[in-house]
């Protein structure tokens, strides 16, 4: 309901007019800032997101190899269907 009019639209009986759309409007801004500075804040002055970054990666590297045959085709089937990014030459075992 626009701040102008107060009062919501209503047919001849004085009941609400159901047809009709009403603002709404909620700004999180203030709610948002807060929690990114508390997620901030519970990283740490430590925190170092180009490690994590690597960290990510060298789990990647593991996750994806040593695969045996069938599973190598699985990943290769994903890979060619674009559910998993490339890795290293191609293969998992990368």
């Amino acid at each position: 309901m626009a701040p102008h009019d107060p009062t919501p639209p209503s047919d001849a009986s004085g009941a609400p007019d159901a047809s009709e759309l009403v603002d709404f409007t909620v700004d999180l801004t203030s709610q948002e800032v807060l929690r990114r500075a508390q997620v901030m804040a519970a990283l740490g002055p430590d925190w170092d997101p180009v490690e994590v970054l690597l960290g990510e990666e060298a789990a990647y590297d593991l996750l994806y190899s040593g695969l045996d045959a069938g599973q190598q085709r699985v990943y290769d089937d994903l890979v060619a269907a674009g559910v998993l990014p490339a890795r290293g030459d191609g293969s998992a075992a990368a």
